[in-house]
């Protein structure tokens, strides 16, 4: 069987392209176990060649979609597309796995594998392989399962054999030969990360990629930017936060392990720069500091890394940022989220200080590494003036990145249910392409607070974070500003004063 892993293209401005490490970790994992696997990336291929394009140029029995909840509209489409060319079509992610049910009433979609799928997917392959009676008949001009249909057609989901062990697959949504669509129970999270193949980095078109943060660095389009992952979930319990996938506990990979990958990525696939994508890497900082020296004792710290994800700034110290320094990295990132202590606490949860970002900023800077902040804008209870702490936290950090996000309301988080109980948000008429951190629109109005007052604040942030001379002058002198000039034009409008819409970049 021919597989095809993909991944639709966002809308939300972001001029950041990196590699998908969901779809990297299931190619991985089938790699291992024996099956030929492709994978496209929108973000990358769309503009040389589109998705109907690909299908209809290279046969493949499966294609996998993976879909948070900003993409679920575009996956549904590439669905219909795949069903359309005769595959069988099998969806995951964090959308999936909180709203299943959703994804499996559209005729379009087959499959739903909820949580992390490195087994559920091999286990797919398998009973695929068993229950082939019920592929339908073979093409015998396209030579693929099923038949491929003409654009006026309906298309119809697959019915799966009980017999072929369809109801022992945990974590997977299916429907029977009656239509039933049945959801099996759930699958416990891999205790032993070790145990999953490395993510299939050689199979991305990493030529394609930029470097990770074009926004301070200038865009490289020629760089090597690869990601990794050196553990997995993420105990706290931040109400803006569903961690759908990895659950709410912490699973470290060993140094060892996360060695041997880093070395490949160095060594064998040229990187020239990573990004650590965990979501909280320094959990356990006896580990964090433990890799940085495994990083400098096998030489690989000549190459820059950064982490993508806010690190805990409660979980730190001088000699980590020291460490990270000596083992190459470049650039911190910290949820620093609100400055405002009780919204920290009582709304946001998030078990962190004002105090304790000002001490962690304080070290990182130290040990001369760059720093990036992330700040959200509009959670419920969110007022006016705790927007107003939040600027001025922001402007007395001075990070090198400031990332300004409007609160986004996901299923599955303590923010969604407490919308949902006041009215403002429902998933039955929800357009799930307009929910994302990035974009420039309040999302919601609660309590006192006006989407308008959320937007203009939001604005605001930029322009007195952004227009200090100091900015000006590090930006004007930047050789990728006037490479890019007009996108960077069209942008700050956006950001900046509220002009017009920004543009998938």
């Amino acid at each position: 069987m021919r597989i095809l892993l993909a991944s639709p293209e966002s809308g939300v401005w972001n001029s950041r392209k990196h590699i998908h490490m969901g779809l990297g970790y299931l190619a991985g994992a089938l790699l291992a176990h024996g099956y030929q696997v492709d994978l496209w990336d929108a973000a990358v291929e769309e503009d040389l060649e589109s998705f109907d394009e690909r299908l209809a140029r290279d046969l493949y029995d499966i294609v996998g979609i993976s879909a948070p909840t900003p993409l679920i509209v575009s996956a549904w489409e590439a669905a219909e597309s795949a069903k359309k060319q005769g595959a069988t079509t099998i969806f995951g992610g964090p959308h999936l796995t909180l709203m299943p049910h959703e994804s499996m009433q559209k005729p379009q979609v087959d499959l739903v594998v909820r949580g992390e799928a490195e087994q559920t997917i091999i286990e797919i392959m398998h009973a695929l392989e068993r229950d082939r009676g019920t592929l339908g008949s073979r093409d015998k001009d396209t030579g693929k399962q099923g038949r491929a249909l003409s654009d006026s057609q309906p298309v119809t989901p697959r019915l799966f054999d009980p017999n072929a062990g369809w109801g022992d697959i945990l974590g997977l949504s299916w429907r029977d030969l009656q239509g039933k669509i049945h959801h099996n129970p759930d699958r416990p999270l891999a205790d032993d990360l070790d145990a999953i193949p490395f993510p299939a980095h050689h199979l991305f078109k990493i030529e394609r990629y930029t470097n990770l943060n074009p926004l301070t660095d200038g865009l490289d389009p020629k760089a090597r930017a690869y990601t990794i992952v050196t553990s997995r979930g993420c105990p706290y319990k931040c109400t803006y936060c569903s961690k759908p996938i990895t659950g709410d506990t912490w699973r470290g990979r060993s140094v060892d392990n996360v060695i041997a990958e880093w070395r490949w990525l160095v060594e064998e696939l040229g990187a020239t720069e990573i990004g650590v994508t965990d979501d909280i890497w320094n959990l356990d900082r006896t580990r964090a500091k433990d890799l940085c020296r495994a990083l400098i004792d096998n030489r690989l710290n000549h190459v820059p890394w950064v982490t993508i994800h806010g690190m805990k700034v409660n979980n730190t110290d001088q000699e980590l940022f020291d460490l990270m320094k000596a083992a190459g990295c470049k650039r911190v990132g910290f949820g620093v989220e609100n400055g405002d202590d009780w919204m920290l606490r009582h709304v946001i949860k998030k078990g962190q200080t004002v105090d304790m970002a000002r001490q962690a900023f304080g070290w990182a800077k130290k040990a001369k590494l760059q720093t990036m902040g992330f700040f959200i804008f509009g959670m419920p209870g969110e007022t006016e003036e705790s927007m107003e702490k939040t600027i001025q936290l922001a402007l007395e950090l001075d990070p090198d990145l400031a990332h300004f996000l409007m609160a986004a309301p996901f299923p599955g988080t303590e923010m969604w249910e407490i919308l949902e109980k006041h009215g403002q948000v429902f998933s039955h008429n929800m357009d799930w392409s307009q929910i994302a951190i990035q974009d420039d629109k309040a999302h919601f109005a609660f309590g006192d607070l006006d989407t308008e007052t959320v937007e203009r604040k939001w604005h605001e942030a930029h322009r007195r974070f952004y227009l200090r001379p100091k900015r000006i002058a590090r930006i004007v002198t930047r050789g990728d500003t006037w490479r890019r000039f007009p996108y960077y034009v069209k942008a700050a409008g956006s950001m900046l004063l509220g002009l017009g819409e920004r543009e998938a970049a």
